[in-house]
């Protein structure tokens, strides 16, 4: 019964496979300093930052508390593993610890940096810059710059170096910028084991599907509402392709257009809908919600049924024509029979379940499923299903201006309608399906005897349950397969006495 909805996976568009890429990080966290105050989390923070692009794919280098030398040469590294990860590879540098602008320009401190005037920080610090040299001279298309280096400024003594943060510099085109704060403010270290800044990062990052650009949005929004805007990260962009840390789950165009009719038949709470999605995707994905359902559905009607039942009686009324049979719910032992049949999938079970309730409420939908299953046998059901046109149902119609009578032509609907009588409209081929994705193959040139054996007392109880408002008619209030302009013939007939 897949082929019910194979009309939804000819329209899904194939999904393309998440593009390979190279992924190479290099993190560093510089905390424990020898000629300036220390920073707590800066070594914690790199970990976590470097464990966390693990998780995402990275190929990572992680430096802690390293020196001059050691932070240039794993620069110079770096630098090298993109040139040789070719165009798609995608280049990332984290830092945190100290970090101090001069004269525009930005620098990180390694660990045993010592100065006393500004003219020697390119001697003894790292120059930002040299970051981004490296990754422009890879060509790579994605690179992505993270400093949470804005903390303080430790050498205000020091002339010409009283700026606080980080200058806002200009990189390379295809290059991501991000700043733990904005250009000259100084960022929080933070007192629980991470900055606020690289652990609103590392939450971040795991967001499936999500563009790079709203992940530091989202990080950002968070920083300003952890520190009560005393803080507020920047970022600038000439990202010139899509990035995401997190590619989520890739699935086939028939698990799309699983999804895509699951939310459409839970909007519903209709068992029969419920039932022909279990049958069309017996292994999916939504199986057991599916199944949970419409258990759930199974129990409001019987609820329902059993709420009315326990009703005041109410005043008595003129006693009904004898040949006027009750509408009845279905009762716990009938839905248990439905149950055991759309679980088994078996035919004989759906029989079984007629044998015991020729005229149950589900007597229509064990019918089509016998009809399914013997199809399944003798032919292929994978073929889309024509796309239909249904006829306008137009408005419920309480009264009526004209009359309609069992044994005369109709006046009023549809042409397919006009001009035969109501048994004769019931009795031949629908317009289209009675139940949505039913295959063409089990309606279109079938006749309506084929699931339902009408009778004249039959049609004026289904007349009257049309008129009926209650709240166990959902099944059969949806649109007729005549179109809405035969249900209101048969409205006016109750109406006028089933004359």
């Amino acid at each position: 019964m897949r082929g019910l909805f194979a009309m939804l996976v000819f329209m899904i568009s194939t999904i393309a496979p998440a593009m390979a890429e190279e992924r190479i990080a290099l993190v560093i966290g510089n905390g424990t300093y020898a000629q300036v105050a220390s920073l707590d989390n800066a070594g914690s923070d790199a970990e976590l930052m470097a464990q966390r692009l693990v998780d995402v794919g990275f190929n990572v280098t992680l430096l802690t508390d390293a020196t001059e030398i050691e932070m240039k040469r794993a620069v110079t590294q770096f630098g090298r593993d993109l040139r040789s990860g070719g165009d798609d590879a995608v280049g990332l540098f984290y830092y945190a610890g100290h970090g101090v602008q001069s004269f525009g320009a930005n620098y990180l401190l390694p660990v045993d940096a010592s100065l006393t005037v500004a003219a020697d920080l390119d001697l003894v610090g790292l120059d930002a810059s040299s970051v981004l040299r490296q990754m422009a001279s890879a060509r790579n298309r994605t690179n992505i710059v993270i400093l949470d280096a804005c903390r303080n400024n430790p050498f205000t003594e020091i002339p010409d170096m009283d700026d606080n943060g980080l200058a806002e510099m200009k990189a390379p085109t295809g290059t991501f910028l991000s700043y733990a704060t904005a250009p000259g403010a100084v960022a929080l270290d933070g007192a629980s084991g991470n900055s606020p800044f690289t652990a609103a990062l590392a939450e971040a990052m795991l967001t499936e599907d999500t563009p790079i650009e709203q992940v530091f949005k989202d990080v950002r929004v968070r920083v300003i509402e952890e520190t009560r805007g005393v803080q507020t990260p920047w970022d600038t962009s000439s990202l010139t392709r899509d990035f995401v840390f997190v590619t989520g789950e890739q699935i086939s165009p028939e698990e799309a257009a699983e999804e895509r009719l699951w939310k459409s038949v839970q909007q519903t709470n209709d068992p029969i809908q419920y039932m022909l999605f279990l049958r069309s995707f017996p292994s999916g994905r939504y199986q057991e919600q599916a199944r949970q359902a419409l258990n759930a559905a199974l129990a409001q009607e019987l609820n329902t049924g059993e709420a009315q039942a326990a009703a005041p009686t109410p005043a008595p009324a003129p006693e009904p024509p004898a040949q006027d049979p009750k509408v009845t719910l279905p009762t716990a032992s009938e839905a248990e029979m439905v149950e055991i049949a759309r679980t088994s999938g078996k035919a004989e079970d759906y029989q079984a379940y007629l044998d015991a309730y020729p005229d149950g409420v589900f007597a229509g939908l064990a019918q089509i499923e016998i009809a399914a299953i013997e199809a399944q046998q003798t032919k292929d059901p994978e073929r889309p299903a024509e796309p239909r046109q249904k006829p306008d149902p137009g408005p419920a119609v309480a009264t009526a201006d004209y009359e309609v009578f069992f044994d005369r032509p109709l006046e009023h609907g549809v042409p397919e309608i006009v001009g035969k009588t109501i048994m004769e409209v019931a009795t031949s081929s629908p317009l289209f399906s009675p139940i949505d994705g039913l295959p063409e193959e089990m309606w279109k040139n079938q006749t309506c005897s084929n699931c339902h054996q009408w009778t004249r007392d039959d049609l004026c109880a289904q007349a009257k349950f049309y008129n009926n408002d209650g709240g166990t008619a959902r099944a059969l209030r949806k649109e007729h397969p005549f179109g809405g302009t035969f249900k209101r013939n048969l409205r006016v007939w109750a109406d006028g006495g089933c004359r």
